[in-house]
């Protein structure tokens, strides 16, 4: 993999991912972009660990957490995306917000993420799409471990999506973070 222009960073941070993504503070969980280029993305995080991890339940993490990982992977993908096609003129503009609207086909190979020692490794691969849908194929690895794998669908703008007479309302979700629905 290697960046879209010689100009953009090959890499992240934590800082420079959540400043490119709507999860903030400990909602953030990927430490670090490791390299992506237009078709995929691969990120580690360590977050699974943390007591404070906000996606904890029960006094642990669920495997199936590991979706949030692979989302956040996919949304940092789309936002350097967007940065690259910017910069080199070639952007209409970018979508504002992206919404995880279904994951098909996913394995789970463990069943909690928090009693794994070794950082996590969340592999993206944009699988086909448009201006409005997105299909990501996912993997998260501990190691050479597979922990979880399956597929994704993206939806862009989501608003330009309703149908007539619908309204987007805001939905408030168990762990408190606000997403859209429709009436």
């Amino acid at each position: 993999m290697t960046s879209v222009l010689p100009n953009a960073p090959s890499t992240l941070q934590h800082d420079e991912i959540a400043r490119r993504i709507p999860h903030q503070g400990s909602m953030c969980l990927l430490d670090r972009v490791t390299a992506w280029d237009t078709i995929q993305i691969r990120c580690e995080a360590s977050s699974h660990r943390e007591a404070n991890n906000p996606l904890r339940a029960h006094g642990r993490l669920g495997a199936s957490c590991g979706i949030e990982y692979a989302a956040q992977a996919m949304a940092v993908h789309g936002a350097l995306i967007a940065e690259a096609q910017a910069s080199a003129g070639k952007a209409s503009p970018a979508p504002q917000i992206g919404y995880l609207a279904s994951v098909r086909s996913v394995t789970l190979h463990v069943e909690r993420l928090d009693d794994l020692s070794a950082a996590l490794t969340i592999h993206a691969e944009r699988m086909s799409g448009d201006d409005r849908t997105i299909l990501y194929s996912f993997t998260v690895q501990a190691g050479l471990a597979l922990l979880l794998s399956g597929r994704a669908v993206v939806v862009l703008d989501a608003a330009g999506l309703l149908l007539p007479g619908r309204t987007a309302i805001p939905v408030e979700s168990p762990n408190g973070s606000t997403t859209s629905g429709t009436l």
